[in-house]
Protein backbone atom coordinates (compact mmCIF):
# COMPACT_ATOMS: atom_id res chain seq x y z
CA UNK A 1 0.00 0.00 0.00
CA UNK A 2 2.04 2.59 -1.44
CA UNK A 3 0.70 6.22 -1.89
CA UNK A 4 4.04 8.40 -1.78
CA UNK A 5 5.15 9.88 -5.07
CA UNK A 6 8.88 10.39 -5.90
CA UNK A 7 7.57 13.41 -8.03
CA UNK A 8 4.74 15.63 -7.15
CA UNK A 9 2.69 17.33 -9.52
CA UNK A 10 4.47 20.76 -8.54
CA UNK A 11 7.92 19.40 -9.37
CA UNK A 12 7.00 17.65 -12.33
CA UNK A 13 5.66 21.03 -13.33
CA UNK A 14 9.32 22.62 -12.20
CA UNK A 15 10.85 20.01 -14.56
CA UNK A 16 8.53 20.61 -17.74
CA UNK A 17 9.01 24.04 -17.91
CA UNK A 18 12.78 23.30 -17.66
CA UNK A 19 12.38 21.18 -20.79
CA UNK A 20 12.16 17.56 -19.34
CA UNK A 21 9.16 15.55 -20.86
CA UNK A 22 7.49 13.87 -17.55
CA UNK A 23 5.39 10.87 -18.65
CA UNK A 24 3.06 10.08 -15.88
CA UNK A 25 1.90 6.18 -15.19
CA UNK A 26 -2.29 6.39 -14.12
CA UNK A 27 -2.62 5.12 -10.40
CA UNK A 28 -5.44 3.91 -8.35
CA UNK A 29 -3.08 3.97 -5.04
CA UNK A 30 -1.06 7.51 -5.27
CA UNK A 31 -1.85 10.08 -3.05
CA UNK A 32 -2.02 12.83 -5.97
CA UNK A 33 -4.70 12.40 -8.63
CA UNK A 34 -3.93 11.60 -11.97
CA UNK A 35 -5.80 14.61 -12.97
CA UNK A 36 -3.12 16.52 -10.44
CA UNK A 37 -0.19 15.69 -13.38
CA UNK A 38 -2.52 15.68 -16.37
CA UNK A 39 -3.35 19.73 -15.30
CA UNK A 40 0.17 20.56 -15.22
CA UNK A 41 1.15 19.18 -18.69
CA UNK A 42 1.89 15.51 -18.02
CA UNK A 43 0.62 12.63 -20.49
CA UNK A 44 -0.79 9.75 -18.73
CA UNK A 45 -0.24 6.50 -19.64
CA UNK A 46 -1.26 2.99 -18.49
CA UNK A 47 0.36 1.24 -15.49
CA UNK A 48 3.69 -0.74 -16.34
CA UNK A 49 3.73 0.25 -20.05
CA UNK A 50 7.22 1.66 -19.48
CA UNK A 51 8.65 -1.84 -20.05
CA UNK A 52 7.24 -2.28 -23.61
CA UNK A 53 6.15 1.93 -24.72
CA UNK A 54 9.35 4.28 -23.00
CA UNK A 55 11.92 5.35 -25.20
CA UNK A 56 15.61 3.17 -24.18
CA UNK A 57 17.09 6.76 -23.01
CA UNK A 58 13.81 7.25 -21.01
CA UNK A 59 14.61 7.73 -16.86
CA UNK A 60 12.29 5.30 -15.44
CA UNK A 61 11.03 6.70 -11.84
CA UNK A 62 9.77 5.41 -9.20
CA UNK A 63 9.69 5.11 -5.63
CA UNK A 64 9.81 1.22 -4.25
CA UNK A 65 11.21 -2.46 -5.85
CA UNK A 66 10.27 -3.48 -9.08
CA UNK A 67 6.81 -5.74 -9.25
CA UNK A 68 7.54 -8.81 -7.76
CA UNK A 69 7.76 -12.74 -9.53
CA UNK A 70 9.19 -10.90 -12.48
CA UNK A 71 12.71 -11.68 -13.76
CA UNK A 72 12.59 -10.16 -17.50
CA UNK A 73 16.03 -8.10 -18.10
CA UNK A 74 15.59 -4.23 -17.53
CA UNK A 75 16.60 -2.10 -20.01
CA UNK A 76 16.34 1.52 -19.23
CA UNK A 77 17.89 3.66 -16.09
CA UNK A 78 15.53 3.30 -13.07
CA UNK A 79 16.07 5.89 -10.02
CA UNK A 80 14.18 4.27 -7.50
CA UNK A 81 14.61 2.82 -4.13
CA UNK A 82 16.26 -0.28 -4.85
CA UNK A 83 16.89 -2.10 -1.64
CA UNK A 84 19.95 -4.07 -3.32
CA UNK A 85 23.23 -2.28 -2.78
CA UNK A 86 23.47 -3.91 1.04
CA UNK A 87 23.25 -7.49 0.78
CA UNK A 88 18.85 -7.58 1.75
CA UNK A 89 17.67 -10.54 0.46
CA UNK A 90 17.57 -10.97 -3.16
CA UNK A 91 19.71 -8.46 -3.73
CA UNK A 92 22.07 -10.41 -6.44
CA UNK A 93 18.52 -11.23 -8.38
CA UNK A 94 17.85 -7.67 -8.60
CA UNK A 95 21.50 -7.04 -9.83
CA UNK A 96 20.87 -9.33 -12.48
CA UNK A 97 17.94 -8.69 -14.29
CA UNK A 98 19.98 -4.79 -14.82
CA UNK A 99 22.92 -7.00 -15.58
CA UNK A 100 21.05 -9.07 -18.23
CA UNK A 101 19.23 -6.04 -19.54
CA UNK A 102 22.20 -3.30 -19.41
CA UNK A 103 20.17 -1.25 -17.36
CA UNK A 104 21.72 0.70 -14.78
CA UNK A 105 19.76 1.96 -11.45
CA UNK A 106 20.53 4.94 -9.31
CA UNK A 107 19.40 4.47 -6.44
CA UNK A 108 17.75 6.88 -4.25
CA UNK A 109 18.43 6.07 -0.92
CA UNK A 110 22.31 6.58 -2.26
CA UNK A 111 22.02 10.03 -4.37
CA UNK A 112 24.93 12.06 -1.86
CA UNK A 113 26.39 15.47 -2.11
CA UNK A 114 29.80 16.30 -1.50
CA UNK A 115 29.69 15.81 2.55
CA UNK A 116 28.72 12.25 2.00
CA UNK A 117 25.04 13.09 3.12
CA UNK A 118 21.95 12.61 0.87
CA UNK A 119 20.50 15.06 -1.01
CA UNK A 120 16.78 13.84 -0.44
CA UNK A 121 15.41 11.05 2.23
CA UNK A 122 11.79 10.18 3.75
CA UNK A 123 14.09 9.79 6.99
CA UNK A 124 12.42 12.72 8.82
CA UNK A 125 8.90 11.39 7.56
CA UNK A 126 10.02 7.49 8.48
CA UNK A 127 10.76 8.67 12.19
CA UNK A 128 7.53 10.72 12.41
CA UNK A 129 5.39 8.21 11.63
CA UNK A 130 7.14 5.34 13.34
CA UNK A 131 6.92 7.37 16.67
CA UNK A 132 3.23 7.51 15.88
CA UNK A 133 2.56 3.88 15.35
CA UNK A 134 4.29 3.00 18.23
CA UNK A 135 2.63 5.36 20.66
CA UNK A 136 -0.66 3.79 19.01
CA UNK A 137 0.23 0.25 19.64
CA UNK A 138 1.41 1.26 23.31
CA UNK A 139 -2.24 2.65 23.47
CA UNK A 140 -3.90 -0.23 22.45
CA UNK A 141 -1.95 -2.24 24.58
CA UNK A 142 -3.27 -0.41 27.47
CA UNK A 143 -6.71 -0.12 26.71
CA UNK A 144 -7.43 -2.75 24.47
CA UNK A 145 -4.92 -5.18 24.70
CA UNK A 146 -7.96 -8.57 24.23
CA UNK A 147 -8.21 -7.45 20.74
CA UNK A 148 -5.97 -7.89 17.68
CA UNK A 149 -4.40 -4.15 16.85
CA UNK A 150 -5.87 -3.47 13.38
CA UNK A 151 -4.84 -2.13 10.05
CA UNK A 152 -3.44 1.27 9.18
CA UNK A 153 -4.62 3.80 6.99
CA UNK A 154 -3.04 7.18 6.03
CA UNK A 155 -3.84 10.29 7.10
CA UNK A 156 -5.21 13.25 5.16
CA UNK A 157 -2.64 15.65 7.12
CA UNK A 158 -0.67 15.79 10.20
CA UNK A 159 -2.81 17.71 12.40
CA UNK A 160 -5.61 14.85 12.07
CA UNK A 161 -2.81 12.55 13.06
CA UNK A 162 -1.37 14.60 16.16
CA UNK A 163 -5.31 14.78 17.25
CA UNK A 164 -5.87 11.01 16.92
CA UNK A 165 -2.97 10.16 19.10
CA UNK A 166 -3.80 12.51 21.89
CA UNK A 167 -7.24 11.15 22.35
CA UNK A 168 -5.87 7.87 22.33
CA UNK A 169 -2.70 8.87 24.83
CA UNK A 170 -5.56 10.31 27.47
CA UNK A 171 -7.39 6.91 27.45
CA UNK A 172 -4.48 5.02 27.55
CA UNK A 173 -2.25 7.33 30.00
CA UNK A 174 -5.77 7.08 32.31
CA UNK A 175 -5.63 3.51 31.77
CA UNK A 176 -2.08 3.52 33.21
CA UNK A 177 -2.49 5.04 36.34
CA UNK A 178 -1.75 8.67 34.54
CA UNK A 179 1.78 7.40 33.83
CA UNK A 180 3.22 8.27 30.55
CA UNK A 181 5.16 6.05 28.46
CA UNK A 182 8.71 6.09 28.41
CA UNK A 183 10.15 6.65 24.96
CA UNK A 184 13.35 5.89 24.06
CA UNK A 185 14.32 6.56 20.37
CA UNK A 186 18.03 5.36 19.11
CA UNK A 187 19.67 7.49 16.45
CA UNK A 188 17.80 10.20 17.75
CA UNK A 189 20.50 13.30 16.30
CA UNK A 190 19.53 12.40 12.97
CA UNK A 191 16.91 13.20 10.16
CA UNK A 192 14.86 10.03 11.09
CA UNK A 193 15.11 10.20 15.05
CA UNK A 194 14.52 14.09 14.88
CA UNK A 195 11.02 13.51 13.59
CA UNK A 196 10.37 10.31 16.05
CA UNK A 197 11.39 13.15 18.61
CA UNK A 198 9.15 15.43 17.26
CA UNK A 199 6.03 13.64 16.80
CA UNK A 200 6.39 12.21 20.77
CA UNK A 201 6.60 15.61 21.49
CA UNK A 202 3.73 16.94 19.35
CA UNK A 203 1.53 14.54 20.82
CA UNK A 204 1.87 15.29 24.35
CA UNK A 205 4.73 13.01 25.66
CA UNK A 206 6.83 14.93 28.62
CA UNK A 207 10.06 15.84 27.38
CA UNK A 208 11.41 14.02 30.04
CA UNK A 209 10.02 10.69 28.76
CA UNK A 210 11.51 11.20 25.47
CA UNK A 211 15.49 9.43 25.81
CA UNK A 212 17.63 10.73 22.91
CA UNK A 213 20.39 7.59 22.33
CA UNK A 214 22.98 8.91 19.67
CA UNK A 215 26.40 8.01 19.22
CA UNK A 216 27.58 9.06 22.48
CA UNK A 217 25.31 6.77 24.07
CA UNK A 218 25.68 3.60 22.02
CA UNK A 219 30.13 3.82 21.60
CA UNK A 220 30.05 1.56 24.25
CA UNK A 221 28.21 -1.30 22.03
CA UNK A 222 25.27 -3.59 22.88
CA UNK A 223 23.18 -5.13 24.22
CA UNK A 224 22.05 -2.02 26.19
CA UNK A 225 19.20 -2.83 28.66
CA UNK A 226 18.26 0.56 29.22
CA UNK A 227 16.02 -0.09 26.11
CA UNK A 228 13.86 -2.56 28.20
CA UNK A 229 13.37 0.40 30.95
CA UNK A 230 11.38 2.19 27.88
CA UNK A 231 7.79 1.20 27.28
CA UNK A 232 8.57 2.40 23.34
CA UNK A 233 11.81 1.36 21.83
CA UNK A 234 11.66 3.64 18.29
CA UNK A 235 15.28 2.34 16.29
CA UNK A 236 16.10 5.10 13.86
CA UNK A 237 19.66 4.48 13.29
CA UNK A 238 21.31 4.16 9.47
CA UNK A 239 22.71 0.93 9.54
CA UNK A 240 25.86 0.54 7.29
CA UNK A 241 28.63 -1.66 8.94
CA UNK A 242 28.46 -4.81 11.27
CA UNK A 243 27.52 -3.68 14.89
CA UNK A 244 26.70 -5.63 18.30
CA UNK A 245 23.00 -6.20 18.67
CA UNK A 246 21.04 -3.47 20.56
CA UNK A 247 18.69 -6.28 21.96
CA UNK A 248 19.03 -10.00 22.57
CA UNK A 249 16.82 -12.52 23.29
CA UNK A 250 18.15 -13.11 26.94
CA UNK A 251 17.13 -9.39 27.59
CA UNK A 252 13.52 -9.55 26.40
CA UNK A 253 12.84 -12.80 28.45
CA UNK A 254 14.47 -10.97 31.56
CA UNK A 255 12.34 -8.62 33.49
CA UNK A 256 11.28 -5.24 30.61
CA UNK A 257 9.03 -2.36 30.61
CA UNK A 258 9.29 -2.52 26.86
CA UNK A 259 6.84 -3.29 25.05
CA UNK A 260 6.65 -2.11 21.25
CA UNK A 261 9.79 -1.74 18.80
CA UNK A 262 9.20 0.29 16.07
CA UNK A 263 11.84 -0.66 13.78
CA UNK A 264 12.69 2.51 11.12
CA UNK A 265 15.23 1.56 9.87
CA UNK A 266 13.38 -1.92 8.71
CA UNK A 267 16.82 -3.91 7.89
CA UNK A 268 15.15 -7.52 8.24
CA UNK A 269 16.62 -9.08 6.05
CA UNK A 270 20.21 -7.78 6.42
CA UNK A 271 22.40 -10.34 8.15
CA UNK A 272 23.40 -7.17 10.46
CA UNK A 273 20.34 -6.71 11.99
CA UNK A 274 20.90 -4.64 15.24
CA UNK A 275 17.36 -6.04 16.20
CA UNK A 276 17.31 -9.86 15.85
CA UNK A 277 14.39 -10.37 17.38
CA UNK A 278 11.92 -10.73 14.31
CA UNK A 279 12.37 -11.34 10.95
CA UNK A 280 9.97 -10.45 8.72
CA UNK A 281 8.75 -6.69 7.44
CA UNK A 282 4.71 -6.08 8.64
CA UNK A 283 2.78 -4.13 6.28
CA UNK A 284 -0.62 -1.70 6.70
CA UNK A 285 -3.14 -4.25 7.07
CA UNK A 286 -0.80 -6.50 9.25
CA UNK A 287 1.29 -3.17 10.77
CA UNK A 288 2.55 -5.83 14.37
CA UNK A 289 4.39 -9.04 15.06
CA UNK A 290 4.76 -10.22 18.48
CA UNK A 291 7.96 -11.51 19.70
CA UNK A 292 8.19 -14.73 21.11
CA UNK A 293 9.49 -14.92 24.69
CA UNK A 294 9.28 -16.01 28.13
CA UNK A 295 8.31 -13.20 29.93
CA UNK A 296 4.46 -13.11 29.46
CA UNK A 297 4.58 -9.59 29.20
CA UNK A 298 3.35 -8.28 25.99
CA UNK A 299 6.38 -7.05 23.00
CA UNK A 300 5.51 -6.55 19.21
CA UNK A 301 7.36 -5.45 16.53
CA UNK A 302 7.01 -2.70 14.13
CA UNK A 303 8.90 -3.52 10.89
CA UNK A 304 6.84 -1.54 8.16
CA UNK A 305 9.28 -0.49 5.61
CA UNK A 306 7.46 2.99 3.58
CA UNK A 307 5.74 4.42 6.70
CA UNK A 308 6.06 7.85 5.60
CA UNK A 309 3.00 6.56 3.21
CA UNK A 310 1.31 6.90 6.96
CA UNK A 311 1.32 10.40 5.58
CA UNK A 312 1.84 10.28 2.04
CA UNK A 313 0.83 14.09 0.42
CA UNK A 314 3.58 15.71 3.39
CA UNK A 315 5.74 12.99 2.91
CA UNK A 316 6.01 13.26 -1.04
CA UNK A 317 6.01 16.99 -1.21
CA UNK A 318 9.22 17.00 1.63
CA UNK A 319 11.25 14.65 -1.05
CA UNK A 320 10.15 15.89 -3.75
CA UNK A 321 11.10 19.22 -3.04
CA UNK A 322 14.37 18.06 -1.97
CA UNK A 323 15.02 15.78 -4.93
CA UNK A 324 14.10 18.57 -7.38
CA UNK A 325 17.72 20.24 -7.88
CA UNK A 326 19.39 16.67 -8.30
CA UNK A 327 16.44 16.02 -11.06
CA UNK A 328 17.21 19.35 -13.16
CA UNK A 329 20.72 18.07 -13.09
CA UNK A 330 19.77 15.13 -15.25
CA UNK A 331 20.45 17.20 -17.79
CA UNK A 332 24.06 17.23 -17.62
CA UNK A 333 23.99 13.95 -15.42
CA UNK A 334 28.04 12.98 -16.04
CA UNK A 335 28.90 16.50 -14.95
CA UNK A 336 26.73 16.15 -11.59
CA UNK A 337 28.77 14.34 -8.82
CA UNK A 338 25.71 12.95 -7.35
CA UNK A 339 24.53 11.16 -10.50
CA UNK A 340 28.11 10.00 -11.43
CA UNK A 341 28.64 8.41 -7.91
CA UNK A 342 25.52 7.33 -8.16
CA UNK A 343 26.31 5.42 -11.20
CA UNK A 344 29.75 4.27 -10.19
CA UNK A 345 28.14 2.65 -7.06
CA UNK A 346 25.73 0.53 -9.37
CA UNK A 347 28.97 -0.67 -11.04
CA UNK A 348 30.54 -1.67 -7.90
CA UNK A 349 27.53 -3.70 -6.64
CA UNK A 350 27.00 -4.99 -10.13
CA UNK A 351 30.79 -6.57 -9.61
CA UNK A 352 29.84 -8.04 -6.42
CA UNK A 353 26.81 -9.60 -7.56
CA UNK A 354 28.62 -11.41 -10.77
CA UNK A 355 31.03 -12.54 -8.55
Amino acid sequence: MEHRAALTPSTAKTLLDAGFKITVERSEERIFDDEEYAKVGCPLVEKLSWKTDAPADAYIVGLKELPENDDSPLHHTHIFFAHCFKTQGGWKEILHRFDAGNGTILDLEFLNDANGRRVAAFGYMAGFAGSAVAIDVWCHQKTNSSEKYGALTPYPNEDALISYTKDRLASAVAANADVWPKVMVMGALGRCGTGACDFARKAGIPEENIIKWDINETKKGGPFPEIMEADIFVNCIYLNQKIPPFITQELIDGERKLSIICDVSCDTTNPNNPIPVYSINTTFDKPIVPVESSNTYPLDVCSIDHLPTLLPRESSDMFSHDLLPTMLALKDRQQSPVWTGAENLFKEKLEAARA
